[in-house]
């Protein structure tokens, strides 16, 4: 049998790559995107920069991993949420994605703004995506609540697509894991992924204080409309 449990020394890594991480997170809910350096967070953990670089040669490498984190912590959490309701109640599990996006973003804005919001100056987006495994798994999630709604009588002549409207990789993807999907469907996955993100966005940047006293139910009744529009009201 194999010791999975880690040495004394990779223990020590796991811990202080941890806390750079979770600095790098403050460094950003305190000052935004910008305030990242890995200067700046040497001097948070009372480290030298070169001992700090052994962990992460540079700020866009620590970006990146923070970025695939955040992401796949959304999506974890988003997957776990519909899949607490059976496949036979697709409006519950639509609401169920909808609602563990707002926590997790309500939970944790700086990784909501560093995931969704402004970008990083001067950081430059690997080849693929900064987390290309999270993307893959959030776009067949929600293209598979669109799935379940397939076809919606709301479609019209003005929703017609062909493949070629979008990113090949998506394309690819969607055609991949549901093969009876039209283009149409990935445009109506776009919209809906753009109604769960909107308010979300708004409250995250703090539009909606001064609108409500409760952006909850705000979120819940959009869902709700949302599930309706696609005729998955339970």
């Amino acid at each position: 049998m194999t010791n999975t449990t880690p040495t004394r020394r990779q223990q020590l890594r796991l811990d202080t790559t941890a806390e750079i991480k979770r600095v790098a997170l403050e460094l950003l809910a305190e000052g935004g995107p910008d305030a990242i350096s890995l200067r700046a967070i040497a001097r948070e953990m009372r480290m030298t920069a070169g001992a700090l670089y052994s962990y992460y040669a540079t700020r866009d490498e620590l970006i990146t991993a923070l970025t695939a984190d955040m992401y796949t912590s959304l999506v974890d959490k988003a997957e776990a949420a519909r899949d607490a309701h059976p496949a036979d109640e697709p409006g519950a599990r639509l609401r169920a994605w909808g609602e563990a996006f707002r926590a997790w973003a309500v939970a944790d804005p700086a990784g909501f703004k560093l995931v969704y919001g402004d970008p990083v100056r001067g950081y430059k987006v690997p080849e693929g995506g900064a987390a290309p495994e999270a993307a893959s798994r959030a776009c067949a999630g929600l293209t598979g609540l669109v799935a379940a709604a397939w076809p919606v009588k709301s479609q019209g002549p003005e929703d017609e697509y062909t493949w070629d409207d979008f990113d090949p990789g998506l394309a690819d993807l969607v055609r991949t894991k549901f093969p009876e999907l039209p283009p149409a469907a990935v445009a109506l996955a776009l919209r809906v992924w753009g109604r769960m993100h909107g308010l979300v966005a708004l409250e995250v940047y703090g539009h909606l204080r001064a609108q409500t006293k409760d952006p909850a139910r705000l979120y819940r009744a959009e869902l709700r409309d949302l599930a309706r529009s696609l005729g998955l009201e339970d």
